[in-house]
């Protein structure tokens, strides 16, 4: 296989379509993907996608983010990401998103070291809404050439500048290239990411000299299911927790304000587990009316159902695991890699937005905001004036 093509695309998540639905319609694009398209981690995402509330938000989401990263975050990317959320939340209902509502307004959620509810959701399977939307959306486009099973073994290098990919099928030359990769999780014995997530442009990125950053900076999830099968593991949402589960100990005492940043409750989770010589420990939902279990958590229910607890009637058990990855191959605010007509999207990149740790439900935000400015500059290169993306 030799295709020559305008832009390709590295992924199939939320980054890398929303990059394609914002691109030129008169360019052509291939999209590649490591396993089937909906094997990317955008699909698990459960809980939401934050939105700036309004203007007299900004200043707690702002600190609520770079306290969540212990001010370790890029401030410029923080700033970026807050200011573009409402535009980004208006594409995603143009495309067909549907988030819940509370009669004609939106329905907000919490979730820990956040300072107030400002978090949108559809259940408890908001990933695969987003995602499974805009999938739908780039399916009809006649520019966009989606190739599944496809794994990038290379980039192409011609005078310092990227020239496209090589794959384990041949090469795709392109103008320009987005990595949009995901996450590190298939390196993992413990993981709530699909198992071939493992990073493949990193390496890639390192053999051919392109800036990396923080690449020690990996989130561990404090609640997953507890289990003693090999795989990936299910994750309990931190809007779970967010609603009002607590978290006990052997002994069934709560130990740790569960609403605390992630890292912290992840360490005083090992912690509590060293001191009781246990391997997991109890998330009790007794706080949670069974009506907001079922309509906002039906998913969770329905697995924990399938692994044996009822969590209306009683607790289950959960362990940390690693969940994303808040470093990456570094980019600057418009998502370009310090290699030439290279760009790096989601979860692969590392703009700063997150810090040392990222704040719960930024991640589908920050990804969709990078992409968008990815395709903006890219667009600029063509001399492609800027539009609203086409709502179909």
């Amino acid at each position: 296989m030799e295709i020559k093509t305008d832009i390709v695309i590295v992924g199939t998540g939320v980054a890398g379509l929303f990059a394609a639905l914002n691109l030129p319609k008169d360019k052509k694009i291939v999209m590649i993907t490591k396993s089937d398209l909906e094997s990317s981690d955008s699909f698990l995402a459960q809980g939401g996608i934050c939105v700036l509330r309004g203007e007299e938000d900004y200043d707690s989401y702002f600190a609520d983010t770079m306290n969540a990263g212990h001010n370790e975050n890029r401030g410029e990317s923080v700033e970026i990401m807050i200011k573009s959320s409402p535009d980004i939340i208006n594409d995603l209902v143009g495309y067909g998103v549907e988030f819940e509502k509370n009669g004609e307004e939106f329905a907000y959620t919490r979730e820990g070291a956040h300072s107030r509810p400002r978090i949108l959701y559809h259940k408890d399977i908001t990933g695969r809404e987003i995602t499974s939307k805009l999938l739908a959306q780039v399916k009809k486009l006649g520019n966009v050439t989606i190739l599944e099973y496809t794994t990038m073994t290379d980039i192409i290098e011609e005078n310092e500048k990227c020239a496209g990919v090589i794959t384990d099928k041949g090469e795709i030359r392109a103008d320009f290239t987005i990595l949009a990769s995901g996450g590190i999780g298939g390196r993992y014995r413990h993981s709530t990411n699909f198992p071939h997530l493992t990073g493949d442009a990193l390496d890639i990125s390192k053999n051919h000299g392109i800036r990396l950053e923080h690449l020690d900076y990996v989130q561990i999830h404090p609640t997953t299911l507890y289990s003693k099968k090999p795989g990936r593991r299910f994750l309990i949402s931190e809007s779970v927790r967010g609603e009002g589960a607590v978290l006990y100990n052997k002994d069934k005492k709560r130990f740790v304000d569960e609403l605390l940043p992630r890292d912290v409750v992840t360490q005083a989770i090992h912690e509590q587990m060293e001191k009781d010589g246990t391997d997991y420990v109890w998330l009790s939902m007794e706080n949670i009316d069974t009506e907001t279990i079922m309509s906002h958590f039906p998913n969770i229910y329905q697995h924990c159902l399938e692994e044996g607890f009822d969590v209306t009637k009683e607790c289950i058990p959960v362990v940390p695991a690693q969940h994303y990855f808040m470093g990456g191959i570094w980019v600057d605010s418009d998502s370009r890699t310090s290699m030439e007509k290279l760009f790096a999207v989601g979860e692969t990149s590392c703009n700063g937005v997150h810090g040392a740790n990222r704040l719960a439900s930024n991640s589908l935000l920050e990804s969709l905001v990078f992409a968008k400015r990815a395709a903006s500059k890219i667009r600029e290169e063509y001399n492609v004036p800027e539009r609203f993306p086409d709502k179909m």
